[in-house]
């Protein structure tokens, strides 16, 4: 009797991580907020977040906690966080608190050194984009890495890659636990700006510890 080979391929190890589409109201909402922001010089003051963070870039600066409410971002990466958590497969979730969000303004040369976050659960969205991130020294002998997102864990090892690159894409989000280390690299040959939003979160405490 033959018996035919199957192959079940079971879920890598590592960290999940969620990509979710922006709402595009709430991604013009974001843009319209911050491009008022940066105009007002007392707000962007008060505002100011980049001696809190690792990024060498032009301006980092915190959301206000009644515009995340108002605008629907609050409820946005909530809900996001929960349907990642439960395709994840963990089930009732009964708190998400948010600690901070902000807003990076990263523009030629500028960059963000690997580094995590704190909180239990973290994420990036891309709300404006240059129309190119340049070229490299030698573009025909390395691939191109300009403004990517790197999202880093554990070591190499046979069948077990420790990092993935992703390519900014406008109007998605991406969600991972907040330990997951990453970094963002520098681009060249424009002026444009790549804006971003970011946010530290906390869930159930007794969900979060795998420990007990």
């Amino acid at each position: 009797m033959e018996q035919n080979n199957q192959i079940e391929i079971l879920r890598p190890f590592g960290p999940s991580v969620a990509k979710v589409k922006i709402p595009e109201k709430l991604l013009n909402d974001l843009n319209e907020y911050i491009d008022e922001i940066i105009l007002d010089e007392k707000k962007i003051a008060k505002q100011d977040h980049g001696s809190k963070l690792a990024g060498n870039v032009s301006q980092e600066f915190k959301l206000e906690e009644q515009f995340i409410m108002s605008s629907g971002l609050g409820k946005f990466l909530s809900n996001s966080v929960l349907n990642w958590l439960k395709f994840s497969g963990i089930n009732d979730i009964k708190n998400f608190y948010l600690i901070s969000s902000w807003i990076v303004r990263q523009f030629e040369n500028e960059y963000n050194p690997i580094h995590w976050h704190k909180g239990h659960v973290s994420g990036v969205g891309y709300l404006k984009l240059p129309k190119t991130f340049g070229t490299t020294k030698q573009p025909h002998d390395k691939k191109n890495q300009n403004g990517k997102l790197e999202l880093i864990h554990g070591s190499r090892q046979f069948l077990s890659n420790s990092s993935i690159k992703i390519t900014p894409e406008l109007g998605y989000f991406y969600f991972f636990p907040h330990y997951l280390m990453h970094g963002v690299y520098p681009f060249n040959n424009t002026d444009e700006e790549r804006r971003s939003i970011s946010f530290n979160a906390k869930i159930d405490e007794e969900k979060f510890n795998v420990y007990g």
